[in-house]
């Protein structure tokens, strides 16, 4: 598997810590044959480190997931990857309460999630994620092509999810699944 999605770094330690099972997404989004699918149901997790941005566009409560991605860090000009997700299923949500109303299932703060709701147009894509960690990161060389605000990145090799275990038992991520549709409703 080559592809990744970029997404902050913390976020991407909620996700693998199995406290968010859900993406909020506006962009790098496509629809095929009349149906919504994100570009790629299968992808790499690639954390990005934007560290004033993710600083407040977190919840309070997220923010100790950022000092500790901070110093986590891998070094200048590298990627550390440790999990890939399956997107299992997708909504769109068109009311901004809907989009609200999942605030107990991401890190994401009020604000951020109104940012992203309006931004362009209203409305906002919610994947639900499966979850899988490596064993051990791969570190990977970051390209200057991978650079910019880009949501998908073609990886210059694959990497071998062999080995991946569940963030969340099966009952435990349909338990999340079950929030997200109460939430919705």
């Amino acid at each position: 598997m080559r592809i990744a999605f970029k997404e902050w770094a913390a976020v991407c330690s909620a996700i693998e810590g199995g406290r968010q099972t859900i993406i909020l997404r506006k962009g790098g989004l496509a629809e095929q044959g009349g149906t919504f699918r994100p570009e790629h149901e299968r992808f790499w997790l690639y954390p990005t480190h934007f560290h004033e941005q993710q600083q407040r566009g977190l919840k309070a409560s997220a923010l100790p997931l950022l000092e500790a991605v901070a110093n986590d860090r891998p070094p200048e000009g590298t990627i550390r990857i440790s999990a890939f997700c399956d997107v299992e299923q997708v909504w769109f949500v068109d009311r901004l309460e809907a989009a609200l109303a999942l605030d107990a299932l991401h890190v994401l703060s009020e604000e951020t999630v109104r940012q992203r709701f309006h931004y362009r147009t209203p409305g906002l894509y919610v994947l639900a994620v499966r979850v899988r960690i490596l064993f051990a990161p791969i570190e990977v060389p970051e390209h200057g092509e991978y650079a910019g605000c880009k949501t998908w990145v073609e990886l210059d090799r694959e990497l071998s999810i062999r080995g991946a275990f569940d963030a969340l038992t099966p009952l435990e991520f349909d338990e999340q699944v079950e929030k997200i549709r109460v939430a919705l409703n």
